[in-house]
């Protein structure tokens, strides 16, 4: 499909999930590089992780926003309020939306379904709707991996089948791109979905493997490796996951007539991951050596002393990465750092953050 081009100079930007992981180093990006426009950062600061890191990225944010001629705008509120985000709309009129709120976690998912629904399902129905009723020239939004559920194939291609979904986060993404498409087709809203890839880095989410095992690690206790380490993951580092959202708030997909005269959906989903799969326990090493390096562990730790393989977890899959072609074919981009350089960088604002 071909794509529209979008200038988000001049524009209001409505960043929904930020100052979430992802969020805030997007709405930073923003700031640094737009010349005009409004960006309007919206999150509910919940506690499903600690939630003095939210504080944390939103001072950077607030700072960054002191030195920029952008403006900034954030909003404490969840988009599962229909009145609110009506409201958010109505005021402010952004002309294009990234929606990355929502409930993440497979395992929190298990025990916890009730919030999947209204963050998820509800929340996002909520963005739709309102782009709906609004002049919005791109919607892009937050899917996942865990879409590909238990497909063999690999790398995983946006356009291998994906209905069978093995935790219930995974099926509401999959129903969020479900909806998205339906809203292109009725209501002609250019939309663009992204499946992303284990991400991580610096003042990440503590409910990731690489950060909560550094969180254990640094207490002496045992880190858990699942399928007791025959598993391999595309762990993409933030700045790359950020790089590919910005392309693609760029390039919409463009609105075309049917020869029925009616909308061509104007919807694309891409995967934002390396393609290049790391073995868990490759990782674990480096992720460990880096720590050491950044005097976050002693460099005598007992590692293997520290460490448990278990068994697979309900919800997991043993390998995912992505065929990113279509993101390389349409905007000239693949994620290319490292684990290596992107595991130091964790490491060295770990020390910072928490060591001194």
């Amino acid at each position: 499909m071909g794509k529209a081009t979008v200038d988000l100079n001049g524009k209001t930007i409505l960043v929904t999930g930020s100052p979430g992981f992802i969020g805030a180093n997007l709405v930073l990006r923003l700031l640094s590089e737009m010349e005009s426009g409004t960006v309007i950062s919206l999150d509910n600061m919940n506690d499903y992780y600690d939630p003095a890191l939210k504080d944390y990225r939103l001072s950077l944010i607030e700072k960054a926003a002191k030195e920029s001629i952008v403006r900034h705008i954030f909003i404490r509120g969840d988009i599962s309020d229909r009145a609110l985000i009506d409201r958010i709309f109505a005021e402010h009129s952004p002309s294009v939306v990234v929606n990355l709120a929502a409930q993440a976690g497979v395992r929190y998912s298990i025990d916890h379904p009730d919030v999947y629904i209204q963050s998820n399902i509800i929340g996002f129905y909520n963005i739709l709707e309102a782009c709906r009723h609004n002049p919005v020239e791109h919607l892009v939004y937050a899917s996942s991996s865990s879409v590909y559920g238990g497909n063999k194939k690999v790398p995983f291609s946006t356009v291998d089948k994906v209905d069978n979904p093995v935790s219930l986060y995974a099926a509401t993404k999959k129903s969020d791109e479900l909806l998205a498409h339906a809203y292109s087709k009725l209501y002609d809203i250019p939309s663009t979905g992204l499946r992303f890839f284990t991400v991580y880095g610096p003042a990440g989410r503590p409910d990731m493997f690489y950060f909560s095992a550094t969180q254990k690690l640094v207490a002496g206790e045992t880190i858990r490796i699942f399928n007791y380490g025959n598993m391999k993951r595309d762990f993409t580092y933030v700045d790359d996951i950020v790089e590919g959202i910005i392309r693609v708030m760029k390039g919409a997909p463009e609105r075309k007539t049917g020869e029925d005269g009616l909308p061509v959906p104007p919807y694309a989903v891409y995967n934002i991951g390396g393609g290049t799969p790391e073995n868990l326990l490759d990782y674990i090493s480096t992720l460990q050596e880096e720590l050491v390096a950044a005097g976050v562990l002693p460099a005598d730790y007992d590692f293997e002393g520290h460490r448990e393989l278990v068994e697979m977890q309900p919800g997991d899959v043993p390998v995912t990465y992505a065929d990113s072609e279509a993101l390389k074919k349409d905007f000239g981009f693949v994620p290319g750092i490292g684990i290596r350089e992107g595991l130091r960088h964790f490491a060295q604002w770990y020390k910072d953050y928490y060591m001194q």
